[in-house]
């Protein structure tokens, strides 16, 4: 019996290999401190790109058996100082409505603090998004609330980076 590739197997391979075009690394803000994690970004044959975050310390983590949303966006500028007041909006080059813009990507499931998540988008290019951060808010993202979902404060951030 002769295996097709998928678009999952690709995926897979490119996984094992560990070899992003891009990365950020998320630290915490004041609020929360313990915060931290790795967002990796490839590039795919299907002329998208995967992402993967996997990320430690989120709020939650103190409440044994919890589980909470948080949502994660690209916002505009890659700077991380003065309590992540200084990353602009959301990253939107076509000037979309929440939450079809492409700095809008898929929330986090932390469970009892840890989250692990990949997903395919073909909104952005690895070029399109270096020196561009990467936020995780406090709230889930409401899917609906103009211009960027309602999510709460900025709890952790990470420069996107070669």
């Amino acid at each position: 019996m002769q295996q097709s590739i998928t678009p999952q197997s690709a995926f897979l391979q490119l996984l094992t290999a560990n070899r992003p075009q891009a990365t950020a690394w998320v630290t915490g803000g004041p609020s929360a401190p313990q915060l931290s994690g790795l967002v990796k970004f490839y590039d795919t044959p299907y002329g998208g790109i995967l992402v993967s975050a996997e990320i430690f310390g989120l709020p939650n983590v103190v409440i044994p058996g919890s589980s909470n949303f948080y949502a994660m966006h690209i916002h505009e500028n890659g700077d991380c100082s003065h309590q992540f007041t200084l990353t602009g909006g959301h990253f939107n080059p076509t000037n979309q409505p929440h939450p079809d813009h492409a700095g809008d990507l898929l929330p986090l499931l932390g469970n009892q603090g840890y989250a692990w998540g990949v997903f395919y988008d073909k909104r952005f290019r690895t070029a399109e998004i270096m020196g561009r951060s990467v936020i995780i808010h406090a709230n889930r993202d409401d899917f609906t609330s103009q211009p960027s979902g309602d999510s709460g404060a900025k709890i952790g951030c990470g420069v996107i980076r070669p």
